[in-house]
Order: C-alpha cells, then structure tokens, then sequence
C-alpha cells in the first residue's frame, strides 16, 4: 500500500470509511463481520479509519475501538463531533447538529471512551453548525488539542470560505467533503483552498455511493437506506444516471480494472493530496478498492472520463433540500 500524508501522519492512500459497518446502508453488519471487514483492511495496508459519533449512535466508534485497539499504534484514527445522537423522552435517539464548544468537548470524551484510545488523532467537525461561529467550535477543538485528547483538527463540507475563517483561529489537517466523478462540488473553491493552506484533502462516498461499483438495483434498497432520499437515486434521475454506464464500464475494462477501481484511481490521479475513503461491509469489495492504487490512467482515458461524467452530466441534486441546508459546501450555478 502506497502512503500520503495527514499532517505528520504518513497515511495509506486509501483509507477506510467506517460508516457503512454500522449506519446509513441498512442494518448494521454483524459484530463478526465488521471485525472482518476492519482486520482484512489493516491485512491490506489500510492505516486510515475513519468513523463518527453520528454513526449508529456510538456503535460504530465502540466496533472500531474494540477491534483496533490491539492495533492502535499502527493506524491513524480519525473520529468526527459536531452531529451526534440526542436521546428522546421516549428512549428513541435522533440526529442533531450541534457545535457549541461544551457538546464538541463532551463528544469527544465519550469517543474516546468508545475507542479505547487516549487520544483521537485527527477530530473532524462533523458539520458546521451555522448558529455557531466556526471559530468558537475550532476554538473548542484547539482546546482539545491543547489537553491531549486530540492531535489534529478536520473539518467536514465546509466552503473554502469557512475553511479559511477555521484555519486563522488553527491550523486545519484535513478536509474530507464527498468528491467523485458523479460529486465534483469541490472542484468549485474548496480543493483549491486545501492546497492553498497545505490542508489534505479526504474524499468520502468515492464511488458515488456505489453506483459506479456496478449494477444497483435501487428497488432493493433497505426501508434506512439513505440513498432512499436522494434525488439522484430516485426512479426518474436514475435512470437517466443508468445511461453513462456502459460508456463507463467501457473505459474500466479499456484501463483492465474494476468499476469501483476506475473510479477510486480517477480520484487518485487528482493529486498527491486526495485520500478516498471507500467504505464496505464485504471483504471482497474491501479488496478490489484496494487494488486502484495500483491502477494507471493515462491522459486519454482521463479526459474521456471527465467528458462523460461531471456535474453537467449527472441527473439530480446529490442531497435533498434539507440536507443541502445543514452543509457549506459550494454549489454549482
């Protein structure tokens, strides 16, 4: 596995988004085969994990903290606060957005309880609570960095405007925002602010939520699934996406790689800077993302990519109106 750099943390350049083990897909995978999924990844050279407190409400940073904690000195563990569970009167928990300085602290003494670790090495704010001043909350997370408890700071869909405002008040390790061929907002200010900072660059939902991992039957989705609300998987937009495929399958099969690989390698090729962070619940497909690092593409095969799919190309919005409300991200005009 070939590494890139957080901070002063030589990282693989692909990392693994944790998410999928416990949240977002459906049900969560069985205490087992998260445990095989995390062991396979490290087997393979992964250094780079990534989860959140939002994640199954805690259950995805205690699966993480419980299979790594053996391990812990050999990986870069990345967590995020700022989005957590808030128990209802009912017992039931639902998601808020809260980056007040004292929830942000809190957060992250329950983390590290959960990841059996004394200190998080990269602590990204989840998301940006707009009635919060980005400095307050960065402020909080410098504090952290100050006690210990935290090594770096990230930040997550944020505008290059907010990274900025963040980076004055601390130096920030990393951005991770959803980039990929079908998700090129950062592509509008935000990239270019990283480089400009010496900020890497993490990339989640890498293969567009797998719809560039191969055929997607969107009528099986679970009743949780959270593609289920949005619009680019949506019968209509769907199908419209479904036509870029064989054009797309075509150049995989053109550079000798998978899908997912052609997808992740395209990434890869877009600077030293960008770590993916492909999540999975199969070890297989664990795997075959993996083997993009080795992937080549050439300039031809890289510009016929970015002819076929970009933002003017994909049919549909990648959230919902809602969703496109709580993020800070740039968008196209």
């Amino acid at each position: 596995m070939k590494n890139r750099q957080i901070a002063s943390f030589p990282v693989s350049a692909i990392g693994l988004g944790c998410m999928n083990l416990s949240h977002a897909y459906g049900e969560p995978v069985s205490r087992e085969q998260g445990e095989r999924v995390l062991l396979a990844a490290l087997d393979a050279g992964v250094t780079l994990f990534d989860t959140a407190a939002i994640y199954g409400f805690g259950m995805n940073e205690t699966l993480v903290g419980q299979v790594l904690k053996p391990h812990r000195q050999k990986i870069t563990l990345a967590s995020k606060c700022g989005m957590q569970g808030v128990e209802q009167s009912n017992g039931s928990k639902v998601r808020v957005i809260d980056g007040r300085p004292e929830t942000l602290k809190k957060t992250c003494e329950e983390a590290l309880r959960r990841l059996q670790t004394e200190v998080i090495d990269l602590y990204y704010l989840h998301r940006w609570d707009k009635q919060v001043p980005i400095e307050d909350s960065v402020g909080a997370l410098s504090d952290l960095v100050r006690e210990g408890k935290i090594q770096t700071i990230g930040l997550s869909e944020v505008s290059a405007t907010t990274l900025r405002k963040a980076h004055a008040v601390h130096p920030i390790a990393a951005l991770q925002t959803e980039y990929s061929l079908w998700t090129r907002n950062p592509e509008i200010a935000v990239l270019q602010a990283c480089r400009d900072l010496g900020v890497a660059f993490v990339a989640f939902s890498p293969v567009a939520r797998g719809f560039l991992c191969g055929p997607l039957d969107i009528a099986s989705f679970a009743d949780k699934d959270i593609r289920r609300g949005m619009p680019r998987f949506a019968p209509e937009h769907h199908a419209a996406n479904q036509r870029l495929l064989p054009a797309y399958n075509a150049l995989a099969q053109e550079a000798g790689c998978s899908p997912s690989q052609l997808a992740l390698a395209w990434l890869l090729h877009q600077g030293e800077d960008i770590i993916p962070i492909p999540g999975t619940t199969s070890v297989e497909h664990l795997l075959d993302d993996l083997g993009a690092v080795d992937v080549r593409l050439d300039a031809d095969v890289l510009a016929r990519l970015d002819a076929l799919i970009n933002q003017n190309t994909v049919s549909g919005d990648r959230y919902s109106a809602q969703s496109n409300r709580e993020v800070d991200t740039e968008v196209f005009g």
